[in-house]
């Protein structure tokens, strides 16, 4: 199985039509901004991309879109489980896979219910390997339907097979990071902090990137953060940045993922901020954090002399 890449890694928004079906000519948009900004890697058909609310047919679409609009500049990934085991599994692990991706994405908390033990769940995913020949596989704690966090244990066993690759991270604990990282230093399974505060702890513990939600508001930031810790270390400059950004996290997570279509609306790009997730209405209190969030990220762009690509 081959290594991804250090850096960025987008959990992609899916851009919808008025009419709520998938906007394909939005989705290329997204796609070159998330490239244009410095991406490594792409994250489709995952939570921030809606993908409990889309059929079937509409993973693979998506999915196949994102990697005909990355044409092979950067891998690929896409969840593949929707339900506890079986066929049904395996099946569309397979479909899914045949788009192109360079890994198929396991959700841990559709493997199992949550009294089941990490025995369960072991047995769950060697029926998945049995059944998916030489697949690349990868591994997302997704918190739908429940957060299933997996031990050190588990992530050496999972690293010991050779057929995971990929694994987003939501502990958001640095001394769990740093344990996991250690349980899989020396293999080709990569692991990716969904956290943006933890997030210089990981990458110090060996952490091959991120993969924040904030990054589908300004990815441009993230991509600088991952260049100067690779290059340079954890700087004090590096520090300050990225203070900053832990603290403007803190509204990126309130009505998302409509807040993010909106905020890349606003920048400029041409997607609509429809979601298939009901969505509050933004009260005036809500609107003026919003606008604070836009020039923080314009603050910190001029700071740092980071280049918007919108």
């Amino acid at each position: 199985m081959n290594l991804l890449p250090k850096g960025l890694w987008p959990v992609m928004i899916t851009p919808f039509k008025s009419n709520n079906q998938i906007d394909i000519v939005g989705l290329e948009r997204l796609t070159n901004m998330y490239l244009d900004a410095g991406s490594n890697g792409m994250f489709a058909n995952c939570l921030s991309s809606e993908m409990y609310q889309l059929t079937t047919e509409e993973r693979i679409l998506l999915t196949s879109s994102v990697v005909k609009f990355c044409q092979d500049k950067v891998p690929v990934v896409a969840t593949g489980t929707f339900n506890r085991g079986g066929a049904t599994n395996t099946d569309f692990i397979k479909k899914i896979y045949d788009t192109g991706i360079n890994a198929v994405i396991l959700i841990t908390s559709m493997l199992v219910e949550p009294d089941e033990s990490d025995d369960v769940l072991k047995i769950r995913l060697e029926e998945i390997m049995n059944e998916t020949g030489n697949i690349p596989l990868g591994v997302y704690e997704c918190p739908v339907p429940y957060k299933r966090l997996l031990s050190t244990d588990m992530l050496k066993w999972m690293a010991s097979t050779g057929r995971f690759v990929y694994h987003k991270d939501t502990s958001c604990n640095s001394i769990s990071l740093e344990r996991k990282s250690d349980a899989v230093k020396g293999t080709n399974f990569g692991l990716y902090n969904a956290d943006t505060a933890t997030a210089l702890d990981s990458l110090e513990s060996g952490a091959r990137g991120i993969s924040p939600i904030s990054a589908n508001f300004y990815p441009e930031p993230y991509s600088y953060l991952l260049n100067e810790f690779f290059t340079n270390g954890r700087t004090e400059k590096l520090n300050q940045l990225h203070a900053i950004l832990t603290m403007m996290d803190r509204v990126t997570h309130t009505f998302y993922p409509f807040s993010a279509k909106l905020f890349l609306q606003k920048r400029g790009l041409k997607i609509e901020t429809n979601s298939r997730i009901p969505t509050d209405i933004l009260t005036n209190v809500d609107k003026i954090r919003f606008n604070a969030l836009m020039d923080s990220f314009k603050v910190i762009s001029e700071m740092y002399d980071i280049k918007s690509v919108l």
